[in-house]
């Protein structure tokens, strides 16, 4: 058994990273069987889903999405808010019934919620009837877990800088778009951020893996990659190799599948090298996930964030003169401790400047262990609803203004799936990151079609196909 210790997840050495090879020369001994896997918070816990389905079906499982018809299940966890970790706990509960029912049920739990002392101690203690309990650093060896299943809860976590795994196998969520992990960790430690002890310190993949990987995806027919990361624009400095992400994402666009995006970027980071490949590529998308957190400096620099305002405004404003019809979302923090109504508005006059194309906005949520969380808050819950609900309002309304100035506009569209609401519409989303519903049928599907905007809301736009003959 290894218990997490956020002590040693903070350490930061000169150790060398170590690339390792995934094993999968495993037994199909759970043939039959049936997995259920639920998956919370980011992008890279999707893609981290994407590896453990492999697993599952390498040992011979078959996903089902009905819980009460499985014989695993497996949650992958998120740590970044208060409400993940309510809501991955309510739905043991609902686990914790069902193994009443099928006492040979097993219940896995995976990702940054399990790289945490508090929660791995709760699990401990009041949630016995979880079988396994594995990391962000270990998923390759869930098999081994399953396969050597114990009496007794079995958990695996290691508290580790971590290493780089090659030659992980996916099976992946869409055969037209895919994720491509460039490097993993972070070592920003913003003070109200888990992630740099959930996921370790910033450690790149090479180049000519990442490249290799994007070729084969090409060669399958994929027609849009995201290269991923905690922090995508510090790719490579680990590496010492002289190329960083401007590098990289040339090289990527020079492979020449049709659509490029990265995620996510920290400000801090963002060279005006960077911006001009952007420019360069037409297949590198004109959309740009640039987290702001706070528009006080004061707040800023509690947040351990390493910009001021002035400096976030003039690389957004770089950002908006050299990429052409370029879109920029956010991330924004209200509540963070003892922010001021001073503070507030200062976040809001740069929404009012960057009108942003859309943002996610939260509550500050305390994470045990950070340094944030240890800063006595004298805002109350009902100014930080408040503040939520005002600055809601005005993210909403340029949301909608941006969506308002594409309609009459032909765009190129990825078309990715069927509308659930209406079978006989199809979705899927601009070079700038908006999603379109279309009416259209399944054959429009993994095509990149011109779409004439008729009609846009705030989180979504309505077109038609562009008849033959009609440029782009």
């Amino acid at each position: 058994m290894n218990l997490p210790d956020l002590k040693e997840a903070k350490k930061r050495t000169d150790k060398e990273v170590l690339e390792k090879k995934v094993e999968y020369n495993f037994p199909k001994i759970f043939l039959n069987k049936k997995y259920f896997l639920r998956t919370y918070g980011c992008q890279m816990n999707v893609h981290d889903s994407e590896e453990i389905r492999k697993y599952l079906e390498i040992l011979g499982f078959t996903e089902t999405v009905v819980l009460e018809e499985s014989d695993l299940v497996v949650l992958n966890t998120c740590a970044i808010r208060e409400n993940a970790h309510d809501k991955v706990f309510g739905y043991l509960g609902r686990c914790k019934h069902l193994k009443r029912e099928k006492p040979n049920l097993l219940i896995a739990i995976g990702g940054c919620m399990s790289q945490e002392e508090s929660v791995v101690e709760e699990i401990k203690n009041k949630h016995p009837y979880v079988d396994i309990v594995f990391g962000t650093h270990n998923i390759s060896e869930l098999p081994k877990l399953l396969l050597e299943k114990k009496e007794k809860q079995n958990i695996e976590v290691y508290s580790i800088e971590g290493d780089v795994y090659e030659g992980i196998k996916y099976s992946r969520d869409s055969k037209i778009t895919a994720w491509v992990n460039i490097m993993y960790g972070c070592d920003k430690f913003c003070t109200y951020c888990i992630v740099p002890y959930t996921r370790g310190k910033e450690r790149s993949r090479k180049l000519e893996s990442i490249i290799a990987e994007v070729e084969e995806l090409k060669q399958n027919g994929y027609k849009e990659v995201t290269l991923l990361g905690q922090n995508v624009n510090a790719y490579g400095s680990d590496l010492h190799k002289g190329y960083d992400f401007k590098d990289l994402l040339e090289k990527v666009a020079l492979t020449g599948i049709e659509r490029v995006r990265f995620v996510t970027s920290h400000p801090w980071n963002f060279t005006s090298e960077m911006i001009d490949v952007i420019a360069k590529y037409d297949n590198i998308m004109p959309y740009i996930h640039l987290p702001l957190q706070s528009g006080s400096d004061g707040i800023l620099k509690l947040m351990g964030r390493r910009y001021t305002k002035k400096e976030y405004i003039s690389l957004f404003r770089s950002i908006k003169e050299k990429i052409p019809n370029v879109s920029i979302t956010t991330d924004i923090i209200v509540g963070f401790p003892n922010e001021t109504e001073e503070d507030f508005l200062e976040t809001l006059n740069v929404v009012d400047i960057c009108k942003f194309d859309s943002a996610f906005t939260f509550i500050y949520s305390p994470r045990v262990g950070t340094p944030a969380s240890l800063i006595k808050d004298n805002v109350t819950m009902e100014e930080k609803e408040e503040r939520l609900q005002r600055l809601n309002k005005l993210v909403n309304a340029y949301s909608l203004e941006a969506n308002q100035r594409l309609v009459g506009n032909v765009v190129p569209v990825l078309i990715l799936g069927e509308n659930e609401k209406d079978k006989t519409c199809v979705y899927g989303y601009t070079d700038t990151m908006k999603l379109v519903n279309i009416e259209g049928g399944k054959d429009l599907i993994g095509n990149i079609v011109p779409i004439k905007i008729k009609e846009a809301k705030s989180f979504s736009l309505d077109g038609e196909i562009v008849k033959e003959g009609v440029p782009i």
